[in-house]
């Protein structure tokens, strides 16, 4: 049986435009392929394979798997959860099709392959055999329909977009740009934007929409609106007019969903999956929603209560600032301009100033002159009507302070996050050390946690929680195992048995494991949402660490405060705390959650206090200070990249504890250089040499708390 095929998400512009051509031709389009009824999924992931290493001798029987309880059912039932449909790609509506007459005859239309701008196969995806032979010869496709027939705007609109010159703005990718020819295509090229007298009600909508994007804490400069003069323009002006408005609305779309920057980029610990528009989505949405596309570009944006809030300070801020109201402009770099000079940068300023209708739009003429004059007379410059250095600067407006730089940096980081959470949803805020459980807008749970350390920092993403595990055991990975344990069991068999741990036998290695028990790693229980980081949400024996107000203390995972009451939360009324409590010591069990419930590990240094009101919270990461220079709002220096530390020689001490997240990586994570503590009142020095069965997890000894 061939393997299944993987379908991305977003599969390339062209082959879209391929099927629903087809589809409006009524020829056969591409079978949809599917999951077989009844197939077995959704089970507990399997548990990380535990770091094995060769020794000599007989293989001895390997220890029984853990039980499986449902959350529904009684805790010795074993569950088969029923598979999830994969979702299907969403297509334009009906309303949004082109008509039959102005789609091209069936023998004209294009296969996908041949579309100029075909996205590649993934690299990831397994072709089919049907799929990796060639196509025979006679199955060539055609070129593209051609524009409306009669429409010298179309064929304008045609040639701007098979010119591989024509960049539009030049931060759409050409991804993006092979979306908008998609789009055009199927609607013959004909503009979109337009009618005779000029823009259309979308079109002024999109346009009012863009020059508003400050309100969002987006640049309107970002999105330079195109200058039409209806009586004047040519077929040619107003293609390009129309071409450019379609650009900056994607653009739009594109950032309010936090294109902007790539947030890995910051750090590797920052992978949330961004949700970024389609650009022949966004054009297929806003063209023929009228006055409303305005509202549609604009619901790109968040609509969470947390940006809400931050997004009405914003608002507040900036009504404070003077000259905040009037808008600004950015220009290249190039010399003083005078009247009867042209320039590629006055089209900037007579957007600017609103100015249009003239025959040269780059012609820096008395209009042009007379409206820069006026703008240095407000500003207290010499009203000389010449655009010099100083000029320049006041068009650009003030550098942000730095309350509405965090402002506008903690609204970047919402975009981050899907644009819905979940009705029910697990809610990390990093560096306020909280757990909230939401429903419907409302808490249903909060408590405090305990987050990475600095150097190895909770990562920033958003998963989804499955199943959780009672009487949790622990295996040591592969670095501990090799440097630490071996190197013990030479000198004595029984060291791993004086410090709690069990020796495993696997066919002709062995493997270190934490049994279950109140001095685990992971304490009573541990909650699974499976992701590329390997960290979770897990109970903890240092108890008395939360009562500390800064809690960045762990290896990246997520300790909680109270986990029981958080399980009968998460699991549902099934699961009362009683319940739960009566499988501590009966071996680990794992129990799946009712449904899966989306997690959420934000990064928010700004945050509403519910009485109108914002909390200042420290960078822990320093990723504000990241999101600020990558936006442009800030010039400082900035600090280390979270988990970057210096490279350290030398074995690691006995007894230093250890680091899970290696178990499911099967690598070591940076550990500090060797050193002994200094002795205080309260932390005695490190031993030489490990005692026998010394506290890994103990609230003692320099080397045995904030490691979890």
């Amino acid at each position: 049986m061939a393997p299944r095929r993987k379908v991305g998400r977003n599969a390339g512009a062209a082959a879209t435009l391929a099927v629903l051509l087809a589809a409006q031709a009524g020829l056969p389009g591409p079978r949809a392929e599917g999951v077989a009824a009844g197939s077995p999924a959704a089970r507990a992931p399997a548990a990380p394979a535990p770091a094995v290493v060769p020794l000599p001798g007989p293989p001895a029987p390997e220890a029984g798997t853990p039980k499986t309880v449902s959350a529904t059912a009684s805790p010795d039932a074993v569950p088969v959860p029923p598979a999830s449909p994969p979702g299907a790609a969403a297509l334009p509506s009906a309303a949004a099709l082109p008509s039959a007459a102005a789609l091209p005859s069936a023998a004209a239309l294009p296969s996908a392959a041949a579309l100029p701008g075909a996205a590649a196969p993934s690299p990831t995806a397994t072709p089919s055999p049907a799929e990796a032979s060639p196509a025979p010869a006679e199955t060539a496709a055609p070129a593209l329909p051609p524009p409306a027939p009669g429409d010298p705007v179309a064929e304008a609109v045609a040639a701007r977009l098979a010119d591989p010159g024509f960049t539009l703005i030049r931060r759409l990718t050409a991804k993006q740009r092979e979306a908008m020819q998609a789009f055009y295509a199927l609607g013959a090229f004909k503009a979109v934007w337009l009618t005779e007298a000029g823009w259309s009600d979308a079109a002024k909508a999109v346009i009012a929409r863009l020059q508003a994007a400050g309100e969002d804490g987006l640049d309107p400069l970002a999105y330079p609106i195109p200058l039409l003069d209806p009586p004047n323009a040519t077929a040619a002006d107003r293609a390009e007019a129309d071409l450019k408005l379609s650009a900056a609305a994607v653009l739009y779309a594109r950032d309010a969903r936090g294109g902007r920057i790539d947030p890995p980029r910051l750090s590797r610990f920052v992978t949330p999956k961004l949700d970024l528009p389609g650009a022949d989505t966004v054009l297929t949405r806003l063209t023929p929603a009228g006055a409303t596309a305005g509202g549609l570009l604009q619901a790109y944006n968040p609509a969470q209560p947390g940006y809400l809030a931050l997004k009405a300070k914003l608002a507040s801020l900036r009504a404070q600032q003077p000259n905040r109201a009037v808008p600004m402009v950015r220009l290249p770099k190039g010399p003083a301009l005078k009247t009867g000079m042209r320039d590629p940068r006055v089209p900037l300023i007579r957007a600017r100033f609103g100015l249009g209708g003239a025959r040269d739009a780059t012609a820096y003429d008395d209009g042009v002159a007379t409206a820069v004059a006026s703008f240095q007379r407000e500003r207290g410059l010499k009203a000389s009507g010449v655009l010099d250095p100083a000029t320049v600067a006041a068009l650009a407006g003030p550098t942000p302070g730095k309350q509405e730089a965090d402002l506008l940096a903690n609204m970047e980081r919402w975009r981050w996050l899907p644009a819905e959470l979940g009705r029910t949803h697990i809610f990390v805020n990093i560096p306020d050390y909280k757990v909230r459980v939401m429903r419907d807008g409302r808490v249903l749970d909060e408590a405090r946690v305990i987050v990475g350390k600095p150097e190895s920092p909770t990562p920033i993403f958003s998963g989804e929680m499955t199943y959780a595990v009672v009487n949790p055991s622990w295996t040591v990975p592969p670095s501990i195992l090799k440097s630490q344990f071996l190197p013990g069991l030479a000198r004595d068999p029984n060291y791993a048995a004086r410090l709690g741990y069990q020796v495993v036998r696997r066919g002709n290695g062995i493997a270190i494991r934490q049994p279950p028990g109140e001095r685990n790693a992971l304490g009573f229980i541990k909650f699974m949402f499976p992701n590329d980081h390997a960290v979770y949400l897990h109970d903890t024996p240092n108890r008395s660490l939360f009562s500390r107000s800064e809690r960045a203390l762990s290896h990246g995972c997520v300790r909680v405060d109270d986990p029981f009451r958080f399980a009968q939360v998460v699991l549902g009324p099934n699961w009362p705390t009683e319940r739960l409590q009566k499988l501590i010591g009966k071996g680990e069990r794992t129990v799946m959650l009712p449904e899966k419930l989306p997690v959420h590990l934000a990064y928010f240094t700004l945050e509403a206090d519910g009485y109108g009101g914002l909390r200042s919270l420290p960078d822990l990461y320093g990723v504000n200070a990241r999101v600020k220079v990558a936006l442009g709002l800030s010039t400082e220096a900035l600090p280390p990249e979270a988990g970057q530390k210096p490279k350290t020689a030398g074995p690691k001490p006995p007894g230093t504890a250890p680091h899970h997240r290696d178990v499911a990586q099967q690598q070591g994570a940076p550990r500090p250089a060797p050193r002994r503590p200094v002795a205080t009142a309260t932390e005695p020095p490190e031993p030489a040499v490990v005692q026998p069965a010394p506290d890994y997890f103990g609230e003692t000894g320099a080397i045995r708390r904030g490691w979890w």
